[in-house]
């Protein structure tokens, strides 16, 4: 085997294993959502407790804040997921990412 060959090996192997890893562990992929651009109310959080928001709509997703019950939200947008809620794009003061949708109410205005 050539010292060009040898060195090849590892380069390949590390390009296959990106490959596989990025298809187990890649984030969800954004679906077209459906947009809403309104307010909404946190709901169904008990009083002592809060609304994980997430980098992805996904509740294995990685966590990127928390939001209080009975705040009000900016929703950006929404998809839909079979077999499940819908989660919404949602907007407070630095805190932006995906919630279920179950948790929110619209505002009245």
């Amino acid at each position: 085997m050539s010292l060009s060959s040898r060195l090849a090996l590892p380069a390949i192997a590390g390009g296959l294993f990106l490959l596989v890893a990025s298809g187990i562990f890649a984030p969800p992929v954004q679906a077209r959502g459906y947009p809403v651009d309104t307010l909404a109310l946190v709901t169904g959080v008990a009083t002592w407790d809060h609304l994980n928001v997430r980098r992805w709509p996904a509740s294995y997703s990685q966590k990127v804040g928390h939001l209080a019950p009975l705040v009000h939200v900016w929703v950006e947008r929404c998809i839909e997921v079979e077999h499940s809620s819908d989660w919404c794009l949602v907007e407070r003061d630095t805190t932006k990412g995906w919630v279920n949708s179950r948790y929110l109410t619209p505002a009245e205005i």
